[in-house]
This record gives structure tokens, C-alpha cells and sequence, in this order.
């Protein structure tokens, strides 16, 4: 019995070095996982979870979107109403379309790839969550760009905020990273300002939005590797 219970103590021992050791090794992989992935999905399980069960919203998102409009003009609706179509159409389909051009003239199959994977894989989540909640826009005012699909998560917020997420993680290591999260930060601001200045979403929506985008691009960005050295 002392025998075995000594080798018993030296496995767990092992086990127990090996098991710090793999941590060390990995801990800003594990970091990011926890930041980029683990608490953007209880966000976004949080605020699912609330508008399956309370269609009518939270309490905060009204208020926010009055206060909002309260600043409404006739110049403004015309701003909102241009700038918005950059969340999609406009801005973040050429420009990813651009940037997949690009890595495919350079051979960057792996950056490619990611790109690709999480730009598609984004617009899935987006359209099987909004079938799945069923949660309808709000109506408070006569929009002066009206959407008629089910607004949880706003398509828009998570279409520049993948987008953006994307072009931080590719260009992390540079010296482009800052302006990239700088530029791009105000970008996903100021698009998803648009949808609660149209009134097409509630601020539910679009944290929602960001939130999911957020999780799946740093999780695909952690299996895929876009950066590895061996990209090309």
C-alpha cells in the first residue's frame, strides 16, 4: 500500500507539472478565450436568453432610444440614413472583398481563409438567431429608413463589428494595429449610433450584435490561426 500510494503521489505530481507547464505555455491563448470569447457569450446568452422569454425587451432600451431621438433632424435623418448602408453594402462588403483580393494575390491562404470563414459564418448566426427569437424591431417613431425583419442582433452591428474584429486580428503585430482599432472602433460606433437613431433596433439589439461577432471571430481566429508563420 505505501508503495502504490507513492506512485500514485509521483503521477499526480507529474500531472501536476505538466498541467502548469501547459498553462504557461498557453496562457495568452487561454486569455484571449476567456476575453474574446467566454464573456462576449454570456453577454450574449444574457440578453438571448431575456428576449426569448420577454419579448417585450429591457427596460433600458426604450429610454436610451428616446433619448436618442429627442436629438432627431431633418439633416440627421439624411446623415443616419447614408451612413447606415455602410454596415453592409456600402462599406463592409467592398471593403472585405478588397482585403480578399488582396490575401489571395499574396498567397495568404490562411489569413484567407479566416477571413472568409468568419465573415460567412457571421451572417449564418446572424439570420438563424433573428428566425430563432422572432423578436420584433421597435416601432416609437416613423423611421426614415424602416426594416421589416426581426431585429435580434442587429445584422449591421455585427456585420462592421466582424468586419473590424477581423482587421485587428490580421493586422495584430503591426505597426497598423492601433489605427485599425481606433478607425475601426469608430466605424462600429458610429454604425451602430445609425440603427437606434433610425429607430430599427433596440440597444439590446445591437449590443447583442457586437457581442456575438466579437466571440466568433476571436474563437475561429484561435482554431484557424491566421497569423501562424506558415500562413503562406
Amino acid at each position: 500500500m505505501p508503495k502504490n500510494f507513492k506512485l500514485n503521489r509521483k503521477r499526480f505530481q507529474s500531472f501536476l507539472t505538466f498541467f502548469k507547464r501547459l498553462i504557461v505555455a498557453h496562457r495568452a491563448s487561454l486569455l484571449l478565450l476567456l476575453i474574446g470569447v467566454y464573456l462576449p457569450l454570456q453577454v450574449f446568452g444574457e440578453l438571448a436568453e431575456d428576449v426569448w422569454e420577454n419579448e417585450g425587451g429591457f427596460r433600458w432600451d426604450v429610454p436610451i432610444l428616446l433619448a436618442i431621438h429627442s436629438t432627431a433632424r431633418p439633416s440627421l435623418d439624411v446623415f443616419a440614413g447614408t451612413l447606415t448602408k455602410f454596415g453592409v453594402f456600402w462599406g463592409v462588403f467592398p471593403v472585405a472583398s478588397a482585403i480578399a483580393i488582396a490575401l489571395f494575390i499574396r498567397r495568404r491562404w490562411r489569413s484567407l481563409i479566416y477571413l472568409i470563414t468568419t465573415l460567412l459564418g457571421s451572417i449564418i448566426i446572424n439570420r438563424t438567431a433573428k428566425i430563432l427569437l422572432h423578436r420584433v424591431r421597435p416601432h416609437l417613431w416613423v423611421s426614415p429608413a424602416p426594416e421589416f425583419d426581426y431585429g435580434f442582433p442587429s445584422g449591421h452591428a455585427m456585420s462592421s463589428m466582424t468586419l473590424v474584429a477581423v482587421l485587428v486580428i490580421l493586422t495584430w503585430g503591426s505597426r497598423w494595429r492601433w489605427l485599425v482599432v481606433i478607425a475601426g472602433g469608430v466605424f462600429v460606433l458610429a454604425i451602430g449610433w445609425t440603427r437606434l437613431y433610425l429607430g430599427v433596433h433596440y440597444p439590446s439589439d445591437i449590443l447583442a450584435g457586437w457581442t456575438a461577432s466579437v466571440a466568433w471571430a476571436v474563437g475561429v481566429s484561435l482554431l484557424i490561426k491566421p497569423n501562424s508563420r506558415h500562413s503562406g
